[in-house]
């Protein structure tokens, strides 16, 4: 019995469908949070993909030889990450995707249409939602800059509910996925997150649907599931909680203790120092992490005094000493070293 000729390579499933075959959810796109030790962490829980900080299309194109940008530079071996562009210009969009392409090798491609910070606006993000045909060009310019799979993140409108029109064009331009945030960009993140207004997107459109906001644990993720969606986007719910990407793929249910989420803390802090390697001081600083790190033990409120004013990988390991205790011979406590000594040589090369 044969198995048929092979598919050809343009009829092979894209990088989204090939991971939306198996169970689990994605790690958002967050400013400040979803660098690359964040994205390891999630990687390894299971994560169907993550999806890297907002990167300027202008600053690619026009930034020089930006190649080591962090916010695009994968860690070593990374794979399944996404990178996403902000920008309101075609012809720099496109051109941003072969040099995101070329520098940093993301597995997909991703234009932010759901920024709602102020300094962005005029520049891409969420304005495009006030003129959607232009979204659509950039769709469209990105796609015949590459072959990977392209797509774009939405909110449901400007101020008021548009999603399933701005879906429905991106799908035709060739977006291969929609992200829907269940916000409008007036709300910013206040309120609730509309679900039956991102359920009515995923029966609009013939691309898969992703839904994202408001979704803490594996039990909401879930729920969401209901909706219609191909999978659900974690954002804020993911910081200090890796081990809900692990519940969603393989459905283990157990909470870490807190030894294990000391420990956790412990190696994102290496992962951090590892990656970005001494500051303009020559300091290994872990500051960055001080909005990070309380979160992964929230039931031990009096650790957080010291964990808000970390300054070094030292400091991160006296604050967690109390509760830390691994038990001799624990992977877990030897892979955060290695990983550390692997990340570190890693970044003395691209510093």
């Amino acid at each position: 019995m044969t198995s048929g000729p092979p598919l050809r390579p343009e009829a092979r499933p894209g990088f989204y469908a090939r991971r939306l075959a198996g169970p689990g959810a994605v790690l958002a796109p967050m400013a400040g949070y979803s660098d690359a030790p964040l994205r390891q962490l999630a990687a390894e829980q299971g994560a169907l993909w993550t999806v890297s900080e907002m990167i300027s299309a202008r600053g690619l194109v026009l930034g020089g030889d930006t190649d080591k940008l962090t916010l695009g530079r994968p860690y070593p071996g990374e794979q399944g990450r996404v990178v996403q562009l902000f920008g309101a210009e075609p012809e720099i969009l496109a051109q941003a995707v072969a040099r995101a392409e070329g520098w940093f090798a993301p597995a997909a491609l991703d234009l932010n249409m759901g920024c709602p910070v102020p300094k962005v606006r005029g520049r891409g993000g969420a304005c495009l939602l006030q003129t959607p045909e232009v979204a659509f060009a950039l769709v469209r310019a990105m796609r015949e800059a590459t072959a990977l799979d392209v797509s774009a993140k939405i909110r449901l409108g400007w101020d008021e509910d548009r999603s399933v029109e701005v879906a429905q064009g991106l799908a035709e331009a060739g977006a291969a996925l929609i992200t829907v945030h269940g916000r409008t960009s007036a709300q910013r993140y206040t309120g609730e997150a509309d679900w039956e207004a991102i359920a009515r997107v995923a029966a609009s459109v013939p691309v898969p649907v992703v839904g994202s906001g408001d979704v803490t644990s594996a039990a909401q993720a879930r729920a969401r599931l209901r909706s219609g969606v191909a999978a659900v986007m974690v954002g804020r719910g993911a910081v200090g909680n890796p081990w809900l990407f692990r519940a969603l793929a393989g459905g283990q249910e157990e909470e870490p203790g807190a030894a294990e989420r000391a420990r956790t803390a412990l190696r994102h802090a290496e992962l951090h120092v590892a990656f970005y390697g001494p500051d303009r001081f020559g300091l290994l600083s872990v500051r960055p992490l001080r909005k990070v790190l309380p979160r992964y033990l929230p039931a031990h409120p009096e650790l957080r005094d010291a964990l808000v004013q970390v300054d070094t990988l030292e400091d991160v390991r006296r604050a967690l000493a109390p509760v830390l205790a691994p038990p001799a011979g624990d992977p877990a406590c030897v892979q955060g070293p290695q990983a550390a000594a692997a990340g570190a040589e890693y970044a003395v090369r691209h510093r």
